[in-house]
Parts: structure tokens; C-alpha cells; sequence
């Protein structure tokens, strides 16, 4: 029996979700609780997250965190300034966290907001550690990458490429990484 293109039956996007993404919960918009007619805006409609973006990256630039040197002097355990940037996010996100289950906050389309268990394994720790000599021989991370090329540090490019390099990277060899 032969299947001609007709037969054919595309997948859903739960189908689609379940196969893709072991990871990361997903939701498609048409399970979301919200019709189509609220979903169609003007053009000019996501310039509100240029908006919030551009604030961020001038927040990031006046608190010298997008600046090589200040991540040199993290790394070579010479100044407290990173280390507590990074501290008050943890305590901040802790905070956020608690309160999210503790008041049972919703999103704003009125779905409970739900944290999974992550099983921990050694690949971790190496993507840390990739992670952490990479940061430390740009003065980079993903966060600031887009504010240092804002402020005129357009070398820093190279480095916005290799990490969209490796992120396909990862994906490519993604299963036959050790677990």
C-alpha cells in the first residue's frame, strides 16, 4: 500500500511540542484563554518591548554591568560590584518565586503558573563551565550582549555570533550528548 500526499495528515501543534521540546512546557495560542480578534494589533503595537528593551540596556549600561571591565574584575575576584548585581538578582527571583506559589499569582490570560523539578545531570556542569570561560574571555553573556553593541562595542558581534553558533550547535548534537 502505497501513501500518496492526500493521505497525508499533518500534525498538530501538540503533536508538533511533545515531539520538539523535552525541556520546556509550551502552549500554543489556540490553547491559550484568549479568541482570535484580541490576538490581531496595528503595526506599531510591539513597540512597547523596544521600549521596555531600550530602558533595560540603558539600566544595564549605567550600572556598568555590560562593561568589560567590571566582569574582568569579577572574574579575577577584584570588586564585589558583579557579585552583587548577580546576588540581588538570585534574592530577587528567590522573592518572586515565593510569592508567585504563595499567592497563586495567574498570567494575564488566567492560567496557573506552574514550576517543574529539574533532574540534575553532569551536562550541567560542563555547559557551566563552557559557559563561565566563554563569559570570562568575551566579558559577555547573553543578557548584555545586545547593550554592549547598543553602546558601541561592535566587536562584540562576533561574540552574539558564536553564541547563535552555539546554540545550533547544541541543538544539532543535542541527543548524543552525555545525560
Amino acid at each position: 500500500m502505497s501513501t500518496t500526499i492526500k493521505d497525508f495528515k499533518s500534525p498538530s501543534s501538540e503533536e508538533i511540542s511533545a515531539a520538539l521540546n523535552t525541556d520546556f512546557e509550551t502552549r500554543s495560542l489556540d490553547t491559550m484563554c484568549v479568541n482570535e480578534s484580541q490576538l490581531k494589533h496595528p503595526w506599531w503595537y510591539n513597540f512597547k518591548y523596544s521600549l521596555v528593551g531600550l530602558i533595560f540596556g540603558i539600566a544595564f549600561v549605567k550600572a556598568e554591568i555590560v562593561s568589560w571591565f567590571r566582569i574582568q574584575e569579577m572574574f579575577r575576584l577584584q570588586s564585589f560590584h558583579m557579585y552583587g548585581v548577580i546576588g540581588t538578582g538570585v534574592v530577587l527571583g528567590a522573592l518572586s518565586v515565593w510569592l508567585i506559589k504563595k499567592f497563586k499569582v495567574k498570567t494575564i490570560y488566567g492560567e496557573a503558573i506552574e514550576f517543574h523539578p529539574k533532574k540534575f545531570n553532569r551536562g550541567q556542569i560542563y555547559g557551566g563551565l563552557i559557559f563561565g570561560f566563554g563569559w570570562a574571555m568575551t566579558g559577555a553573556c547573553p543578557g548584555p550582549l545586545f547593550a554592549q553593541i547598543g553602546a558601541g562595542a561592535f566587536v562584540i558581534a562576533v561574540t552574539l555570533l558564536s553564541a547563535i553558533g552555539g546554540t545550533w550547535l547544541y541543538g544539532y548534537l543535542r541527543d548524543r550528548l552525555p545525560h
